[in-house]
């Protein structure tokens, strides 16, 4: 199964391959110009340069190779040399049969090897803020994608549990005679910042801390049993914030996971002579010729022997590449992170710690803002905790179903479920909307609204088909299994074959706008026919059968794409 375009692509470059031209030119897409046509083919431009020809005479011979075939109901030749396409109702009704009988609704499997996603990366000890919005959102859906599109695909949310903090942490709770009493988030919270603000202040406590640091990964035990109720407590929080934002992790793994690969992995890398001794620290050189800027060399021990973000980083790759050799890493990191990234890239590839074709790649992401263009804060100017957000987002979409009327025969707790899901859509929605590497303004008010490009609306219209089709059920009125397209279906009947088409731009270019973009488009071309056409009062049993099949189909459409962002489609509203 594929695309309607993908088929027409089949059939187009095998026109041009009996020219004697390259088959690929034959591409097919769907027209900039819907007006004109429904579909496009811009290859007789390139093919004129090979063939040595005018591009509307090289259009003209595979147009007359195409007019033997029965799926075009037009074929024209326009301007310099594109052709334009329509096809038979026909040919559109039996592929719309075969993608509402495929469960995957023709979407293919892209791939069966591993893919590993590190996104999350909140720190043990602290609350989770805003800050981790975006990289488990944006993550989440990745996976999701990376996932329907047959890779074994596995989140690990990569926790910062091993440096300097820890030790600031523990000397701290030293100070007050504490260690190795029980301990809650609230209290962590309150401790960290303090100890923090002690180390800055006094050289003397910042030793201590870095001792205790020594100690802790070292093997302490007595640091190591109040070090581990750090993580347990720390990941009881975590999980209640990721769990209400339907953001899920395969690994729950830190930094101190991968502690005892280091040791070895530099010791390798020294001895291949990739590794070397600069001014007391090791580092491995990663710039190359053709740098245009100034590329650092990756830190593996600073002087005093001390690890960087970059060594845990490559130790982690050793430790994925033995575990679960897999054929993508995919970080989703705040975009500001790219040099990191390249420099680490760069050392692993350069101490062959993954393969050549073992791919590597940075997800940068933009900055979500507040109203002000600078980063999202409170009114108090500090850092927002995220179940502050998602309280908020709740609350304003408890607010927009009161507004709208919706959910009124619900009772309280029915009610709070729906206004849940609307926050997390509105939420979720409005960040993957936008390309993941550009920054956006988080705006409660507009993104909560049940009209526009929103999650909410959405949701709405996914809600109204489910009710559109009980209602049809009730009064016996069958989704046809067949297709009868009439001219005011037909523009909902082509956007509804592009599906395949978004999902492989998602995959590829692991850009989550893309299917946000197709979803609204639909539910805009849903919502004009709605409008325009009878439907249940349709007379006409094949007629009112086939158009239930369309609104079936957009709402498994709508449903596939709301999952593959992580957004929960309620039954009613």
């Amino acid at each position: 199964m594929s695309s309607l375009a993908q088929k027409l692509s089949e059939i187009v470059g095998a026109a041009f391959e009996e020219q004697g031209l390259p088959r690929e030119l034959g591409d097919v897409r769907v027209s900039d110009r819907p007006d004109l046509a429904q579909f496009q083919c811009n290859g007789a431009m390139a093919a004129a340069k090979v063939a040595k020809k005018n591009p509307r005479e090289v259009a003209q011979g595979v147009v007359d190779t195409l007019n033997s075939h029965a799926e075009f109901e037009k074929i024209e030749i326009a301007g310099p040399g594109f052709i334009n396409l329509n096809v038979t109702d026909e040919f559109l009704q039996n592929h719309l049969k075969s993608v509402a009988q495929d469960e995957r609704l023709s979407v293919l499997r892209m791939g069966g090897e591993t893919v590993m996603l590190d996104y999350g990366g909140p720190n043990i000890a602290k609350p989770m803020h805003v800050g981790h919005l975006r990289a488990s959102i944006i993550g989440d859906s990745l996976r999701r994608i990376c996932k329907f599109g047959g890779y074994n695909a596995l989140g690990d949310v990569h926790m910062g549990d091993w440096g300097t903090p820890m030790g600031m942490i523990i000397s701290e709770l030293e100070e007050r005679g504490a260690l190795g009493q029980p301990l809650t988030m609230d209290d962590l919270e309150e401790i960290y910042p303090k100890a923090a603000a002690a180390c800055k202040e006094d050289e003397a406590r910042m030793e201590r801390a870095r001792d205790a640091t020594r100690k802790l990964q070292d093997g302490d035990p007595e640091y190591r049993s109040a070090w581990q109720q750090f993580i347990d407590v720390s990941i009881d929080g975590m999980k209640k914030n990721f769990d209400a934002l339907g953001v899920h992790f395969d690994l729950w793994e830190g930094e101190a996971s991968v502690h005892e690969l280091i040791a070895p992995m530099a010791d390798d890398l020294k001895a291949k002579g990739v590794a070397v001794e600069s001014e007391g620290a090791l580092v491995i050189e990663v710039e190359e010729k053709d740098d245009k800027k100034e590329m650092p060399p990756l830190i593996l021990y600073k002087s005093d022997g001390a690890v960087m973000y970059g060594t845990t980083d490559l130790a982690t790759i050793v430790d994925r590449v033995q575990k679960y050799n897999p054929a993508k890493i995919l970080y989703v990191v705040d975009q500001r992170q790219g040099l990191h990234f390249e420099q680490v890239f760069r050392a692993a590839r350069k101490g062959g710690l993954v393969s050549d074709a073992t791919e590597l790649t940075h997800a940068g992401f933009g900055t979500m803002n507040g109203q002000d263009g600078k980063p999202f804060k409170t009114r108090a100017g500090g850092v927002m905790r995220l179940e502050d957000l998602i309280a908020m987002g709740i609350e304003k979409a408890q607010a927009r179903l009161n507004e709208a009327d919706l959910a009124a025969d619900m009772n309280e707790q029915e009610r709070g479920t729906i206004a849940h899901k609307v926050a997390i859509a509105a939420i979720k929605f409005a960040d993957l909307s936008n390309n993941r590497i550009s920054d956006y303004v988080f705006d409660l008010d507009q993104m909560t609204a049940f009209e526009g490009k929103t999650g909410p609306y959405l949701l709405y219209q996914a809600v109204r088909i489910k009710s559109l089709l009980r209602k049809a059920a009730d009064q016996g009125a069958d989704v046809g299994d067949a297709f009868v397209i009439q001219d005011q279906d037909r523009a909902l009947a082509l956007l509804l074959t592009e599906l395949p088409d978004h999902f492989v731009l998602a995959l590829k270019n692991y850009t989550p706008h893309v299917l946000c973009d197709y979803a609204f488009k639909l539910a805009q071309a849903f919502s004009s026919f709605y409008a325009s056409c009878h439907i249940l009062s349709e007379e006409d049993a094949a007629l009112r059968g086939s158009r239930l099949a369309l609104c079936d189909l957009v709402q498994k459409q709508l449903a596939l794409i709301l999952g593959l962002l992580g957004i929960a489609v309620p039954e009613r509203m």
